[in-house]
């Protein structure tokens, strides 16, 4: 059995839930313990577009469940994403793994996207490292992988309604991010944006002005969701398309070009479970 979030969180998770308040998270998290048969997992780990295999050295988990089997949470439709939860035991700590996720484009709104980072939350992890592929608006080196510092939330959308007011400006938890610094040797700021059209010319110049360093679809809102509960959140951004080159983008070849970044990706998650 779950042994429930603390009276805290369980506040935050009431608060922040809107008019179905904590229940589906509670629940979500009832689920995970009870087909994972842990009672609170230690990191949740969200495995974005080519990155599905970067922890394939971890053998087969311990247990595992479709996220669509969640409440709320719906089975991933973009390319390279799996519907599987997966639970895992490394070095006494347990993780969760989702090789998959909602996006913003899917049209369900901001609920489905964050619903499994709400049901972690209420599971008892303490921090998140959330993966994404990344259009890269400056001049690096594709299969480069960066660390999320700070974002642009563009999506024009929140995980909240109503008066949840959310200082934001910590979301990217900064120990966690110099040590996976450490191991990318990239930082930076991404962009969200909603979504599925990619951005034109003009629209990269934009955002590279505004500051960005990368552009994406997802991330954000989990980790702002992840952030007013108390969960520690670390992003990592991998340079699967240069945004600012002439050619179109190949969905495809983003899957393939960020599975190549999966070594890096696996030593980054290592680090976070090692400093926790």
């Amino acid at each position: 059995m779950a042994s429930g979030p603390g009276a805290q969180a369980l506040q935050a998770l009431i608060e922040s839930g809107g008019p179905a308040g904590a229940g589906p998270a509670l629940e979500g998290a009832h689920q995970i313990a009870r087909r994972t048969r842990v009672p609170r997992h230690d990191l949740l780990v969200v495995l974005g577009s080519g990155s599905g295999e970067a922890l394939r050295q971890w053998g087969a988990p311990r247990a595992g469940l479709p996220l669509s089997d969640l409440p709320g949470v719906r089975a991933p439709v973009a390319p390279g994403h799996r519907d599987l939860l997966a639970s895992y035991e490394r070095g006494g700590r347990h993780v969760l793994v989702a090789l998959g996720r909602t996006h913003l484009y899917e049209g369900g709104g901001p609920g489905p996207v964050v619903a499994l980072a709400r049901a972690a939350a209420a599971s008892g992890v303490r921090a998140a490292v959330l993966v994404n592929a990344g259009g890269c608006l400056r001049d690096w080196r594709l299969g480069e992988v960066m660390v999320i510092t700070d974002h642009l939330n563009l999506t024009g959308a929140s995980p909240f309604d109503g008066a949840v007011f959310t200082d934001v400006r910590a979301t990217w938890d900064a120990g966690l991010a110099a040590v996976l610094e450490g191991v990318t040797g990239r930082a930076g700021v991404y962009a969200a944006l909603r979504g599925p059209d990619y951005q034109t010319m003009a629209e990269t110049r934009m955002l590279a002005g505004l500051g960005a360093d990368c552009v994406g679809m997802s991330t954000v809102l989990e980790a702002i969701a992840l952030h007013r509960l108390g969960v520690r959140v670390a992003g990592l951004s991998v340079v699967s398309d240069l945004s600012a080159a002439q050619q179109p983008t190949d969905p495809q070849e983003v899957v393939r070009l960020a599975g190549a970044a999966r070594p890096v990706v696996a030593r980054g998650i290592e680090a976070v479970l090692a400093a926790l």
